[in-house]
């Protein structure tokens, strides 16, 4: 699909001519298609034209369809490319084999159309929601490094602290997705100081009453930047960067929020920012020890942040010193 309203492309494999011809009559009206008689055809056209989805028959001379899928889920160019069997294999041990090769979906002949049309719209819809997903991760992305430009803190910040949250998350009980979610959110989490001036951001003594008050604006204009969108993962990025500077026992900015009040996220980011803030090295510190960052955030714990995140960070430990060996500065 080459813009948004382009058709999308199939890829049809089967070695009958009559069955390339039912499925041609019931899908060309609505889709771009590709035909291929035998799996090396198959195998060449999924890589030179990379269809949005592969209809593949399993009983075919010479390369099977099994034999197609495994070829294709072994290439980077092809592997994303969801397939659905079409075939008179009827028994459940091929219908778990063909899932077992990484197929979405296994369709059994004489066709329905009603079903073929159905599951093509469901599996390409699929299709669409990832390939949005992929672009708010791209954009955010993105965004988190103009945020960059304009801050003295390093590329490498953002990795281990996204990847601290990732971690957080997963103890608080999120699910993978959620988690992953998360990590590509938490870059967001300072993009408001692209409108905070630079003399005050790049400060190298400590900010006057008024510059501060300037800087603590900075989860407003974030909050603003990223807007009310429709999107999960940039509702959430909003979210990170409004709530990471607020306290667990109030004292936070810029809305005040004390305890759960605070959405979880927020309170994840917010710890794992310091926590690496603390144990980095910048022009006005030295990188402080686990040991002594871990002494402050438990003597932080109920103040500036959440006591049971700070019982995650503490048994998490060896896996944040991993964190931290693998994205060093």
């Amino acid at each position: 699909m080459n813009g948004p309203d382009a058709k999308a492309s199939i890829l049809v494999v089967d070695d009958e001519p009559s069955n390339l011809k039912v499925l041609r009559q019931l899908l060309h009206e609505e889709y771009r298609l590709l035909f291929a008689r035998n799996g090396d055809d198959a195998l060449t056209l999924a890589e030179q034209e990379k269809p949005d989805l592969i209809l593949l028959d399993v009983m075919m001379p010479g390369i099977t369809g099994y034999d197609v899928c495994t070829t294709l889920k072994q290439n980077p160019l092809t592997q994303s490319i969801p397939v659905i069997f079409v075939t008179a294999l009827r028994d459940s041990v091929d219908e778990a084999h063909g899932f077992e090769l990484g197929a979405v979906d296994f369709i059994t002949k004489p066709v329905v159309p009603a079903i073929i049309k159905a599951r093509v719209k469901t599996h390409l819809s699929l299709v669409r929601a990832d390939a949005l997903t992929e672009a708010h991760v791209q954009l955010i992305q993105k965004l988190s490094r103009a945020a960059e430009y304009k801050d003295n803190e390093t590329g490498q910040h953002v990795l281990r602290m996204s990847h601290y949250s990732r971690l957080l998350a997963l103890a608080c009980g999120f699910s993978a997705p959620a988690a992953e979610d998360l990590l590509h959110a938490a870059p967001m989490h300072d993009i408001g100081k692209i409108g905070v001036p630079d003399e005050i951001l790049t400060k190298p003594g400590k900010l006057t009453d008024e510059e501060f008050t300037i800087m603590k604006q900075h989860p407003i204009i974030g909050a603003e930047i990223l807007g009310d969108s429709s999107a999960r993962l940039i509702r959430l990025a909003r979210s990170v960067a409004l709530t990471h500077h607020e306290k667990w026992d109030g004292s936070g900015y810029p809305q005040g929020l004390k305890g759960e009040a605070i959405p979880i996220e927020g309170r994840i980011v917010a710890l794992a920012d310091v926590f690496d803030a603390l144990t980095s090295r910048r022009p006005y510190k030295e990188p402080w020890s686990f040991d002594r960052t871990v002494a402050h955030i438990r003597e932080q714990s109920g103040k500036h942040f959440d006591p049971q995140l700070v019982t995650h960070l503490e048994n998490l430990l060896p896996e944040f010193e991993a964190i931290r060996a693998r994205w060093a500065d």
